[in-house]
């Protein structure tokens, strides 16, 4: 007698497209499965009778409602087999492919493609299926790329692709026209920030003078908007080249094809002004002093904004892409984020290096008279000097700084460099406002650490205090006091003592090297204590740490 073979069919379509009409996909899709299974009857082949269809969701998910419905069927042993159309209706991803497999063999079922002949029960049958799905990832991935591209080409050509219309125009085809009503808004808001010179007091008066987002209806009936504007928001819109007829493409901006709200050369002024203002407010930053707040990129064109966090009284400065902050909490979402005092540092010793370097002085000397080219290296001198004495002397010199993996790039305010060296700004070369530097990124237990170029390393004062410590802990146990005693006068356990008292046994070598700043960048007392025998064999110690290569 022929064994039953019950056979749920799965359909999907990525898009709801058409999931409208009399005869969709699904149903075609459903047609094709049913015939074939019909076709297999003498197999013992039923048709089983639920419907698993999921219209609108894509391949690169297992996230499916129908999909959900139909393993827990095959885990309860109500379906042998699945049938489909083809073999991405129920896939795209070769890993997703995998735990299906996998899911599929523990209930002993397997699934058929009605237009391509498999059988996953075999190893030859899975490895084709593997190639074939290796092919169906590759074709998404190009696709995806297709679709950035011209993205990226349509923006170029100043056309406007889509998302959250802003505030002030309305879509109209690949472009925007001007809403009356809400442009009034938007260039009373500029006129503000031209009067006011502050995003606060901007949005104080907005506040009073009952001004609001545009309400937004969507078709779940679910509402957003029409409340006042947020400090954020109005720095978005204050800062949106949109309102210039611009288009914005990750880091390149492209005019565009709508008319301009703020006239362009308008809307320049204000991102000047705005960029000043909030460099004259690093000193008093709210995140921490921040010196360069307004100024740093990242590798997209998004700007990095000087936060902060507490632990216990310590407070801990951040420079963090935006986008981590408007989009906390979200999956997938990369971007910066620096120590303050890291990245600060490094901008300065990058810049003293520039005003110590010969080439140049001869960047800017090259077409002066000799008692003038000497009077500018005697300037140049003077600004290093300055530089190693007060950090801060860098804010006013540095107008952007722009980051991407491996490299920085600081372009310097030729007003001020002209102003420090009392040389006349036109006379200043372009190379000579531009500085570049290569890093590394490291990690130091957790956290991240940036080794920028080939500058001095700092002795990790932290390892020097432990080191100090344990010596003075061996002393006290030399001289009778216990361990227990010492944990008692640390406020810490006695673990701590017997782990960290180990350092008093580092090699000489090792605590001069220590002391140097040559340790590895990524040692942590812990990692160095936790390593270290009670032993006067000191041979090993520097290879066994990572102080040999």
């Amino acid at each position: 007698m022929t064994k039953k073979v019950r056979c749920a069919i799965y359909t999907r379509k990525s898009s709801q497209d058409g999931l409208e009409q009399d005869y969709n996909s699904l149903q075609s899709q459903r047609d094709a499965c049913a015939a074939y299974i019909a076709s297999q009857a003498s197999e013992g082949w039923t048709p089983h009778p639920d419907h698993y269809d999921d219209g609108g969701v894509s391949g690169g998910t297992l996230d499916r409602p129908a999909l959900h419905r139909l393993l827990e069927d095959v885990e309860r042993e109500r379906v042998d087999l699945i049938v489909v159309y083809k073999v991405d209706r129920l896939t795209r991803s070769l890993s997703d492919f995998a735990k299906l497999v996998e899911r599929l063999d523990a209930a002993g079922a397997s699934f058929v493609s009605v237009t391509q002949s498999f059988n996953t029960s075999t190893s030859m049958g899975r490895l084709t299926l593997n190639m074939l799905l290796s092919f169906a990832q590759f074709e998404r991935e190009v696709t995806g790329e297709r679709i950035r591209d011209k993205l990226a080409a349509s923006k170029a050509k100043g056309m406007w692709m889509g998302g959250a219309t802003p505030y002030g125009y309305r879509r109209d085809g690949r472009s925007l026209a001007i809403d009356p009503e809400e442009a009034i808004i938007v260039r009373a808001l500029y006129s503000l920030y031209d009067e006011l010179g502050s995003i606060r007091r901007v949005k104080e008066v907005a506040d009073e003078r009952g001004y609001r987002t545009r309400l937004r209806i969507y078709d779940s009936g679910q509402n957003r908007g029409g409340v006042p504007f947020t400090r954020g928001a109005l720095h978005h819109l204050l800062t949106n080249p949109v309102y210039a007829g611009r288009i914005r493409h990750k880091a390149a901006v492209y005019g565009g094809l709508h008319d301009a709200i703020i006239a362009p050369q308008e809307w320049d002024r204000f991102q000047d002004r705005m960029g000043k203002g909030q460099r004259q407010r690093g000193s008093t930053n709210s995140a921490g002093d921040a010196l360069f707040a307004g100024r740093v990129f990242d590798e997209t064109g998004d700007r990095l904004t000087p936060t902060h966090a507490k632990k216990g009284d310590r407070r801990y400065r951040y420079y963090i892409s935006r986008r981590l902050v408007k989009q906390s909490g979200e999956r997938d979402v990369s971007g910066w984020r620096l120590p303050a005092g890291v990245l600060e540092r490094a901008v300065m010793d990058a810049l003293v290096i520039h005003f110590k370097d010969a080439q140049t002085l001869k960047h800017f000397a090259k077409d002066l008279d000799a008692s003038i080219a000497k009077g500018l290296a005697a300037g140049f001198t003077e600004i290093s000097d300055t530089l190693g004495r007060d950090q801060r002397a860098a804010s006013s010199l540095v107008e952007r700084i722009d980051l991407q993996p491996g490299a920085l790039r600081i372009t310097l305010d030729a007003g001020s460099v002209s102003k420090a060296v009392r040389l006349d700004a036109e006379l200043i070369p372009a190379e000579a406002l531009s500085v570049e530097q290569g890093f590394t990124l490291r990690r130091r237990g957790v956290e991240t650490r940036f080794v920028f170029g080939d500058a001095a390393r700092e002795a990790d004062q932290t390892l020097i205090r432990a080191i100090a410590k344990s010596l003075d802990w061996l002393d006290q146990v030399k001289s009778g006091r216990s361990i227990a005693s010492i944990a008692r006068q640390e406020g810490v356990g006695s673990r701590h003592i017997r782990i960290r008292i180990k350092l008093a046994f580092l090699s000489p070598v090792i605590v001069k090297r220590i002391l140097a700043g040559e340790q590895p960048i990524e040692l942590t007392t812990e990692q160095l204590a936790r390593h270290i025998e009670f032993s006067d064999d000191w041979r090993q110690q520097p290879r066994e740490l990572g102080f040999v290569s």
